[in-house]
């Protein structure tokens, strides 16, 4: 799980990719429509959903009527196990304040 949790972080370690997984979450878009609504280049925009891609969050697809166009949409396996370790992390860290508060007040 590791190695998936580190490619959805690196994939969302960018503002812009962020901001088109805000887009993508209303509905899938064309490539074009992503740079245009972020304001960025199309080969700048085709290095974020290259990254997006990689990290799995994302998929591509042609609609039939061009297979020129690229249609991007979400793909919610990654997020689900990004949730998972946020997760482990938040029961870990819920543990060990619980300790340190108990040592604190024994203490006091």
């Amino acid at each position: 799980m590791s190695a998936g949790v580190d490619r959805t972080l690196a994939a969302l370690a960018d503002p812009h990719r962020r901001r088109v997984i805000d887009l993508l979450t209303e509905r899938p878009r064309a490539a074009g429509e992503l740079a245009r609504e972020l304001g960025v280049t199309a080969p700048a925009m085709s290095r974020h959903l290259k990254a997006l891609r990689a990290g799995g969050l994302v998929e591509e697809s042609h609609p039939d009527f061009d297979a020129r166009v690229r249609i991007y949409a979400l793909r919610p396996e990654p997020m689900v196990h990004l949730l998972r370790w946020l997760e482990e992390s938040e029961r870990l860290w819920s543990s060990q304040l619980a300790a340190f508060k108990a040592h604190v007040e024994k203490e006091a």
